[in-house]
């Protein structure tokens, strides 16, 4: 695609989102020969930066990430707009299209302020505004309080040395992406598995710009673009969104994508696991209609709506 301007990418401005701009970016100009004015960088303010005294499920939900750069989308002002795709709602305007993903980063939660779950002190304060974190830690530790953190890497960063909790877990991915690997200890999946598309970006265009779909398009992988899908497929199934404490993971078997989830109540007392092993990501549903079939009515009564 030969460029007559620069293609406008939108994305949330905290320093995160703009690192995950930057590296769609660059991948764009590695991809196609473009010079550095090939692409600008549009920051759009979303209520979700904005509002960070409340949890996200009480507000809003996930759409307060994305409806500012949607409604820059559709009205032109932008080409396209990058996502942490954990934070974009399952069911999507059907004139915007997930044209692409960047190969996925470490899925993995770390925990900061203790060497494992297990080393926590206790009765120690957890800060966290996920329902699925807090569910997932009552779960392993019962003996442990949740305390509301919200704010960008950063902020909760500080907040934990203020003595606001006193441990806080956050996402390896970003941390990679912000040049802080080493902070904390990551948890292995076999304890907590991560929220559905957690360390993916994701890219989303008009459905009818072929043009901005086509370049982005080589920039996609694949393998995680596929299993995303299938995680998202297996969310939109249960209806579960910001108050629904879901975990998931999809990665490639050969030519079958396995799929491993669990499902809690808010308190993490109860949860379901289950595996499937599935040809296409649609197929996910059947692993979400099985987990409500034999869950227990704490959990079913969160996704009463679906």
């Amino acid at each position: 695609m030969t460029l007559d301007r620069p293609l406008r990418l939108g994305t949330r401005g905290s320093p995160l989102a703009l690192v995950q701009a930057n590296m769609v970016a660059d991948a764009l100009r590695t991809a196609h020969g473009w010079g550095a004015d090939g692409i600008a960088i549009v920051p759009v303010k979303t209520t979700g930066d904005a509002v960070q005294d409340r949890p996200l499920a009480e507000i809003g939900g996930k759409a307060l990430w994305t409806k500012e750069l949607d409604r820059a989308l559709l009205d032109g002002d932008i080409d396209f707009a990058v996502h942490s795709m954990k934070d974009v709602e399952t069911i999507r305007p059907e004139a915007i299209r997930i044209a692409a993903m960047l190969p996925r980063a470490d899925v993995r939660d770390r925990l900061i302020g203790a060497e494992s779950v297990a080393a926590l002190p206790h009765g120690a304060r957890i800060g966290s505004s996920s329902p699925r974190r807090a569910a997932q830690l009552r779960h392993l530790r019962p003996d442990v309080s949740i305390v509301p953190f919200r704010g960008n890497v950063e902020t909760r960063l500080r907040k934990l040395a203020e003595g606001e909790a006193d441990a806080t877990l956050l996402a390896a991915a970003g941390l990679e992406r912000l040049g802080r690997p080493d902070i904390g200890h990551a948890i292995p999946l076999d304890v907590m598995l991560p929220a559905p598309a957690q360390g993916a970006v994701g890219i989303e265009a008009r459905a009818d710009d072929a043009g901005t779909l086509a370049s982005l398009a080589a920039i996609d992988d694949a393998d995680t673009h596929i299993c995303v899908a299938t995680e998202r497929a297996f969310l939109a199934a249960l209806g579960g969104g910001c108050h629904s404490p879901v975990a998931a993971l999809a990665v490639r078997e050969g030519a079958l994508l396995s799929l491993r989830a669990t499902l809690f109540d808010e308190r993490g007392t109860h949860h379901m696991n289950g595996h499937r092993l599935f040809a296409e990501p649609a197929q996910a549903a059947e692993l979400a209609d099985w987990l409500l079939g034999e869950a227990p009515p704490a959990i079913t009564a969160l996704f009463a709506g679906r």
